[in-house]
């Protein structure tokens, strides 16, 4: 018989759960929210809570035990939460026998609905990634959490909202992770840079040292420290602290490159140069780096031009001068190679062509003119 054909039944959907087939459980249930009696009573919400909840767990016990499994009920954390919501209106108190009351069952739910609300944020699904979430937060304040999340919660909600563009409220939510004990430097750096674009270093400073107490020695937050300095004007308190980092510490791709980023800020090309290529092995195909990578070669090969032509105002064939030169073009050949990496992931970034193009001049190459064309069809729109 078809499952429109079957009839409603609360002992069937119990039976089912009882043996722990919560796929045909779950079946069952949904036939008996069809209908019209059965909706109305605080028990069959409170099956279809515990029905969900259980299978949810069951899934995604799987999927840690084996990636390759394909979770079929994705939101049934979300469904179970919703039905405990609905039994704890209509009958707060309502029991069944071997399963959760609502109130019980809905402040361990966080751990789950995290998760699919995590699946929603990566999938660039806000709307819903915000909407679980939520769920999530209100499942984790019930009551003093049988398993703390060290401000994860919070994090990925705060996140959610940042990337939605209420920046004002994620600060709320990044705060209320740093509250819960997060060690995520992202956190930190997130409500600095909310406070330096609203000009306020007081709470920025205050924000710093609070990171710096929770996550002493982090990478990220040092050089969020430097930064903070560079901001406020104290050059020689960023310089110092820039000083004391070596590159031998670092070993994250985005922090390498945020590193270079104060050296190219110090026009120390062939340090930073140094720091982005160690990156473009941890992160090949990463446009920032090469685009980057692109700038300092270009600035060292100028730089090499510049000692050339000083050399060859008074003897332009001196070996000397002509190791420049030779040296000045080698590394605008680099250069263009890395722009022209760049390129293949931001066809249309203008900074990039046009330094490309004012390289192609110096080089009197061919390519001058198709970068010209592009520039100039970009421009036009």
């Amino acid at each position: 018989m078809s499952a429109s054909a079957q009839k409603p039944s609360l002992n069937k959907a119990y039976n089912f759960y009882f043996d722990k087939d919560f796929v045909k459980a779950n079946e069952a249930i949904n036939l008996c929210l069809q209908d019209e009696k059965l909706s109305t009573k605080a028990q069959t919400w409170l099956y279809k809570g515990n029905i969900c909840y259980f299978l949810a767990n069951k899934e995604y016990s799987a999927k840690q035990e084996d990636e390759k499994y394909q979770i079929e009920h994705p939101d049934a954390p979300v469904e179970a939460y919703d039905a405990f919501k609905k039994s704890m209106e209509i009958n707060a108190n309502a029991e069944a026998m071997d399963m959760f009351t609502a109130k019980d069952a809905m402040k361990q739910l966080y751990p789950l609905l995290l998760v699919r609300g995590v699946d929603l944020l990566i999938s660039n699904d806000l709307n819903g990634a915000k909407s679980v979430l939520e769920k999530s937060i209100e499942s984790y304040e019930m009551d003093k959490p049988q398993y703390p999340m060290n401000g994860e919660i919070y994090y990925y909600y705060a996140y959610t909202l940042e990337m939605m563009g209420e920046k004002e409220q994620s600060v709320t939510f990044y705060n209320k992770a740093a509250e819960d004990g997060s060690t995520n430097p992202y956190v930190y750096v997130s409500m600095m840079e909310y406070y330096k674009t609203a000009n306020k270093a007081s709470q920025a400073k205050n924000i710093l040292d609070q990171a710096k107490k929770a996550i002493p020695n982090n990478m990220s937050i040092r050089l969020a420290e430097i930064d903070y300095y560079y901001w406020t004007g104290d050059m020689v308190a960023a310089q110092g602290l820039l000083g004391r980092i070596s590159a031998n510490d670092v070993d994250n791709a985005d922090d390498l490159v945020n590193l270079a980023n104060f050296y190219i800020r110090e026009k120390n090309y062939d340090k930073a140069n140094t720091l982005l290529e160690k990156a473009n092995k941890l992160s090949p195909n990463n446009f920032v780096v090469l685009y980057n990578l692109g700038v300092c070669t270009y600035n060292i090969s100028e730089n090499l031009f510049d000692q050339y032509n000083k050399l060859a105002i008074s003897n332009p064939n001196s070996s000397e001068a002509l190791d420049y030169k030779k040296q000045s073009d080698k590394q605008m050949t680099v250069s263009a190679q890395y722009f022209e990496k760049a390129r293949l992931i931001e066809p249309k970034d203008l900074n990039l062509l046009i330094t490309l193009r004012a390289i192609y001049a110096r080089q009197q190459s061919p390519k001058y003119d198709e970068i010209d064309q592009i520039i100039k069809s970009i421009e036009k729109k």
